[in-house]
């Protein structure tokens, strides 16, 4: 059994604040002196970022669709483990989840999964009494237990009277009434808000910032009271740690710093549970890979802000073909995959990939469940996963397909061309993957370089 007092911040939909209330709530309470752990619902890098400035630990995901709902618990009680209170921010609205899955991956799923009590963001920048509708609605369509409102954007002492008589009159308690406040604001930029550690300073302030608006706006006595409404979970924590860890410490370089700034925390800890030792390289400012390193694994983020300044570190560049070239496994996503490319938008890169990217205005977002059409570091050629893309990029050719009989397309899904290249020793595709759905994959490449 787990006892952690929890809470998700839900909202109506985007756009309603609930970034803004969790990061606070998190700071608020961690200046307190509680030991606060932070979640984000679904497949979200970005935010998890602010969440771990704000409460000193690593933000991690839940994503149902991703990893199964049989491990959201698991995955909770691990993230959450030795500390006081845990704040879970939502995705979209309270109930949108996967496209043609009901409410399958959303806030009101993972709600239910954790048994936690939820409390709404609402903006009411444009509203009076009918918030109460609003509010009445969410709480009676679908079985979270809605425990109350926080109102954001409230315009003046007059505007937030009337926004709590109205949800008094459906019963529901409001927690905190927040005003506008431009001080909080992030910068926003085509896949979203700028990550934390791009501006870890201007962040570090706006989550100050936030610290003060929510505890002067919200009544943290009554939302730890809220939290700690929560039962206990029969559930039995997550372990990265493998029964059979692969001897040797190979060493395993995992690229981060302002331009991959994409990680879920249970890589590298899945990675250091399969024996591995893990060392971060950060590509705009180290011009070699880790002494001894004998694989690397590059996330998401956005080489495509970094071009000028990844090309010009032409020392690691070479460092990265040379590994790719010695055999030695190499695993990207998405910003990885361009990384590896010939060229970024006309820059060159690490040239590991016979291919070329650039910027594209169109959106591509979505889960997608792949099977993988050539044997690579992490899967056999017809093993099935379920992953995720984002991006505003393309790659051409758009897979490995023209690589034959050196290597061949990563995955396949439904109403798609094949996309990715792979070969025994490597795979670079726009497919984020989240490792816990599947650890022995974090064996798998561990021991490949211990071996290769």
């Amino acid at each position: 059994m787990v006892s952690i007092p929890r809470v998700v911040i839900a909202a109506p939909a985007s756009g309603h604040g609930k970034t803004t209330v969790a990061t606070g709530l998190l700071a608020a309470f961690a200046a307190r002196g509680l030991k606060v752990a932070p979640f984000k619902v679904g497949p979200d890098y970005i935010d998890p970022g602010y969440h771990s400035l704000a409460a000193g630990r690593p933000g991690r995901n839940l994503d149902p669709v991703m990893v199964g709902e049989e491990l959201i618990g698991p995955l909770f009680a691990h993230g959450s483990a030795g500390t006081d209170l845990a704040v879970v921010e939502g995705v979209m609205g309270l109930y949108d989840g996967r496209t043609g899955a009901g409410d399958t991956g959303s806030t009101a799923h993972v709600a239910g999964l954790l048994d936690a009590p939820v409390i709404l963001v609402v903006d009411a920048a444009a509203q009076g009494r009918s918030v109460a509708a609003l509010v009445h609605g969410f709480r009676s369509f679908g079985s979270v237990r809605l425990a109350g409102v926080i109102l954001n954007r409230v315009g003046s002492d007059r505007h937030e009277a009337i926004l709590r008589e109205a949800c008094e009159e459906v019963g529901t308690p409001v927690l905190g009434a927040m005003r506008r406040a431009d001080a909080v604001a992030a910068p926003s930029r085509h896949l979203g808000l700028v990550p934390a550690a791009e501006r870890r300073s201007e962040a570090l302030a706006s989550v100050s910032a936030l610290a003060s608006l929510v505890t002067a706006s919200v009544d943290l006595d009554a939302v730890l009271a809220v939290a700690r409404s929560a039962p206990s979970l029969p559930v039995t924590p997550w372990t990265p740690i493998a029964p059979d860890p692969v001897p040797g410490r190979p060493i395993v370089a995992i690229a981060g710093g302002p331009a991959f700034t994409f990680a879920y925390a249970e890589t590298a800890e899945l990675l250091a549970g399969a024996g591995a030792e893990v060392v971060t390289v950060d590509p705009l400012r180290d011009e070699k890979l880790p002494d001894g390193t004998r694989a690397l694994v590059v996330g998401g983020g956005f080489p495509e802000v970094y071009a000028a300044e990844l090309s010009a570190n032409e020392p690691l560049r070479l460092a990265v073909a040379s590994l790719a070239a010695v055999g030695l496994p190499i695993v990207a996503e998405c910003a990885g995959l361009l990384w590896l490319c010939r060229t970024l938008d006309d820059a060159p890169m690490c040239g590991v990939l016979d291919a070329d990217a650039a910027m594209t205005p169109t959106l591509t977002l979505g889960y997608r469940d792949a099977v993988a059409l050539t044997d690579s570091p992490l899967y056999r050629a017809g093993s099935r996963i379920t992953g995720h893309e984002f991006h505003r990029t393309t790659v051409h050719p758009r897979s490995g397909l023209l690589l034959e009989p050196a290597g061949g397309a990563a995955w396949a899904w439904r109403g798609a061309d094949p996309e990715g290249f792979a070969t025994p020793t490597l795979q670079a595709s726009y497919l984020h993957l989240h490792w816990a759905a599947d650890p022995g994959i974090a064996r798998r490449l561990v021991a490949q370089a211990a071996t290769a």
